[in-house]
């Protein structure tokens, strides 16, 4: 039964959840390109020719604009917000991409209105606005976004009422209506097969499934600016698997830093089971048979917009004035938005415990702290204002006097153009978050103490005089890793962070100059720009394999995944494989038995009536050499197929092998000396009685430890050190260390093939028909083996070779069967052309035998 989290993606579709009312009328879908240094509206996208420019449609919870209605006309005023990341990473794309963002606005707009702004957004600023109903865009902004999963991703669980907001499911299916609203507009101005879709952070984390389901082969990426928690973190969401599954719809996962990604791929262990590799550098899930790939990148800045708010006039007037005001003292300056997460409470504590260490300091050193509005509401904001003003106060009240204020509280809207001065005036600039998934001001700030000739000028400083900066930052955000010149910090240890400070403005001005420029090369050379770039490449690197692959999806609601197979991978046509084998005169058979043979689901795992009846006409046949390939032992074996006389099987992953019931069994050549188990059991042991969970299972020919039971992470990464010490200590030992799906064992399947293959050529019978089926892990080693010995240049001729796995999978297989029904049937058929071949005379056999010779 499904989970009653999913919800079914066509009533969210429909709206009536809610009852809110539809979106506008659908916008034709339209390409728009420069022509003459205008913009052409080029109508139906359909029609467009093979020739035009691709797109880049960048989807984002509110657009890149700044929406103002003029009271007196009634008319809506639009312009771009430069501050925008999403305007500022077009600098990164090429100079013929048409860019197409997609988002809501930060304004409501009356539904009388919305069809006539939608056209405006489209024509002037190739914007295309998803208009949420007021109900929806509270329970899904506010509501599920910033009261829950915000805070869940900086780490704040919902202990109580008051400390938090608990899961609500409403908000969930809200969350889900929004991302299928936006999904929808995407889908109307999206060409599938020549744009790219790149989406932006939490708000809109189940997009990718809507849009995945509509079109199959959509080159689709999402970035993730907030944190990512630890696995003990997210595995508390309800919803947990529902937002992972629908990320992986993505081609490409995006993350500031390495901790974020590692405790995704954690999350995908533990709570889906799959496992991550790194190919060539790249650092891959496969998930059904696509690859998803992680990018590890943190976000840069715009430096020229920097630049010209330091050429800004204002930014000069502003600096001679805090030059003036705060003459002879040294500035701190920080910069944060008013929420729970940003420390400045904790950043002001600091503050005090310096000047309660260093007397020295008191009217020296000053503290200005800016404080961005608040995005969210809510209590716990409240009451981290009201703590910043009372600790502000009170540290006043102590250290300040006439004409000194330790702490400058500026708590409101600042244009950047004025924090850019403040930036370029302070000797220390200092970060304190407990939690933040990125925090661009460190780089602001490193490019501000850069300057420019303007700002020098205001400054009265020489253009040759050395640029000095220090930072003081949280080890717990998104920049801190690149920025390795500076002091870093834990921000709940107030002692720690005063030293830090203390430090930052007594520090010789040479040692502060060399991390300056170390600062400011990483930087410059890391910018917005840079980012884009780096992103979509590799985006496209990740999207090049989707028309040479085919696709079908399959679930439903949030479980809707992608199934990605090879052109060549199809069904096998038992009346073709009959046919081939007819016409064929020397044939090797290896069936697979659990999950081939006989469902995994049977109770009774010996084979029916039905198998031993197939097997002995097949076998009956002196054409056919036929093999059962099992993990099981070989007296369970023996037993089951007792009436089979001329029935080969290879036990134990083909370590045992029988050529018919009348032959003795052989051991695999590679191992009839048991002396390596003497050796490999007590490092086995080691890692068994340091894995909770863990055991060995001895069988004559192997050793196998199973982790299944075991910690996902710490099982996996213990069984890859055991499959390393294994293959050292066993090295000059015959026997071979393969690992598979939880466990660590020795002989495989497709050394039996090859073996049986190689046997039947040595004694002057090359096969020319190969059939394999088998339906797990361990026969991906047999499938390979039999398209490797086929070619061998001893062969005559290359034989038909039918590699076939069960059931609709990525495979080394070219061909599938559905279930063991299906295989029954492929057994039957065969039962028939054997049996037709052995009814027939002498003489006919005389005849076809020659002519196969």
């Amino acid at each position: 039964m499904a989970s009653s989290s999913y919800i079914s993606l066509m009533d969210l579709a429909s709206g009536d959840m809610f009852n809110s009312p539809q979106t506008p009328e659908r916008i034709s879908r339209v390409m728009t390109v420069p022509v003459d240094g205008g913009i052409t509206d080029y109508g139906d996208f359909d029609s467009l020719s093979s020739e035009c420019c691709e797109k880049t449609i960048i989807v984002a919870n509110f657009l890149p604009l700044q929406a103002q209605k003029d009271i007196k006309s009634g008319q809506w005023l639009f312009s771009f917000d430069e501050d925008s990341l999403l305007l500022q990473m077009k600098d990164g794309f090429s100079s013929d991409t048409i860019v197409v963002y997609v988002g809501s606005l930060k304004v409501d707009v009356d539904s009388k209105e919305q069809d006539e702004v939608s056209k405006t957004l489209l024509e002037e600023f190739n914007c295309v606005p998803t208009f949420l109903p007021p109900d929806l865009q509270k329970k899904f902004y506010h509501g599920f976004c910033k009261q829950y999963l915000w805070p869940l991703f900086h780490y704040m669980l919902p202990m109580c009422a008051d400390y938090g907001n608990r899961f609500d499911r409403l908000h969930w299916q809200a969350y889900l209506s929004a991302n299928k609203i936006f999904a929808d507009k995407i889908i109307e101005v999206t060409n599938p097969e020549k744009d790219y879709v790149w989406v932006h952070d939490y708000h809109l984390m189940a997009l990718p499934t809507f849009l995945r389901k509509h079109f199959h082969r959509v080159k689709l990426g999402f970035f993730l600016h907030s944190p990512f928690p630890s696995s003990e973190i997210y595995r508390t969401l309800p919803v947990r698997e529902e937002i992972l599954k629908a990320l992986l719809n993505a081609d490409l996962i995006g993350f500031h830093t390495f901790d974020y990604a590692r405790h995704f791929l954690t999350c995908c262990s533990r709570i889906l089971g799959l496992d991550h590799e790194s190919k060539r550098g790249h650092i891959g899930l496969d998930y059904f048979g696509r690859t998803v790939y992680m990018k590890i990148l943190p976000v840069g800045i715009h430096m020229g917009q920097l630049q010209s708010s330091l050429n800004h006039p204002s930014s000069s007037t502003k600096v001679k004035e805090i030059v003036a005001k705060f003459n002879g003292k040294k500035i701190i300056i920080g910069v944060d938005d008013m929420d729970i997460f940003k420390g400045i409470s904790l950043k002001v504590l600091a503050m005090e415990q310096l000047l309660q260490q260093h007397p020295e300091l008191q009217g020296k050193v000053v503290l200005i702290q800016i404080v961005n509005p608040a995005r969210s509401t809510g209590k716990d904001v409240q009451e981290a204002k009201r703590e910043i003003y009372e600790s502000t106060e009170r540290i006043n009240d102590v250290f300040g006097f006439p004409g000194y204020e330790p702490v400058v509280l500026i708590d409101r809207c600042v244009p950047f153009y004025e924090k850019a001065a403040y930036y370029a005036c302070a000797e220390c600039c200092i970060v304190n978050a407990v939690r933040d998934g990125m925090n661009l001001v460190p780089y602001k700030y490193i490019v501000c103490r850069q300057g420019t000739s303007r700002m020098d000028e205001a400054l009265q400083i020489s253009p040759e005089s050395p640029r000095k900066s220090m930072l003081v930052v949280s080890e717990f955000i998104g920049c801190s890793p690149s920025l390795s010149g500076a002091i870093r910090v834990n921000p709940w240890n107030i002692d720690a962070v005063a030293d830090a400070l203390n430090m930052a403005i007594t520090m010789p001005g040479v040692e502060k100059q060399i991390r300056h420029e170390k600062h400011y090369r990483y930087v410059r050379s890391h910018d917005v720009a840079y980012w884009s770039q780096s992103f979509m490449q590799d985006l496209e690197r990740a999207c090049k394999e989707h028309y040479n692959r085919h696709c079908w999806g399959f679930g439903f609601g949030l479980s809707f995944r992608i199934l990605s197979i090879s052109p060549s991978f199809r069904k096998l046509s038992i009346d073709h494989i009959i046919s081939v084998h007819r016409r064929t005169c020397r044939r090797a058979i290896f069936l697979d038995y659990d999950g081939t043979v006989v469902p995994h689901s049977s109770i009774i795992k010996s084979p029916g009536p039905e198998v031993i009846l197939f097997m002995n006409s097949i076998c009956s046949d002196p054409k056919n050499t036929v093999f059962i390939v099992s993990g099981r032992g070989k007296n369970s074996l023996s037993d089951w197929f007792a009436q089979c006389e001329n029935l080969g099987i290879a036990a134990e992953h083909g370590y045992f092998i029988r050529w018919n019931r009348r032959s003795e069994w052989e051991t695999f050549p590679i191992a009839i000396d048991f002396g390596w188990k003497r050796i490999a059991e007590p490092v086995m042991q080691l890692y068994t009685e340091a894995t909770d969970g863990s055991f060995i299972e001895s069988k004559e020919s192997a050793l196998v430890w199973h982790h299944q039971d075991a910690d996902p992470d710490f099982g996996s990464s213990q069984a890859k050190e055991l499959l390393d010490h294994l293959e050292n200590v066993l090295a000059n030992e015959p026997v071979v260390v393969k690992r598979g799906h939880q466990i660590v064992e020795g002989v495989t399947k497709g050394l039996v093939a090859k073996k049986v293959l190689s046997t039947m050529i040595s004694n002057g019978e090359p096969p020319d028909f190969v059939l394999c089926v088998g339906d797990d892990r361990s026969d991906e080693d047999m499938f390979e083996s039999i398209s490797n010995t086929a070619y061998i240049s001893s062969l005559p001729v290359s034989p038909e070779i039918f590699a076939c796995t069960i059931g609709q999978k990525p495979s080394k297989a070219r061909y599938y069967l559905d279930d063991t029904v299906d295989v029954l049937k492929l057994l039957s058929g065969l039962t028939g052309a054997s049996s037709s071949t052995t009814s027939t005379s002498n003489t006919e056999t005389e005849v076809s035998f020659e002519s196969c010779a």
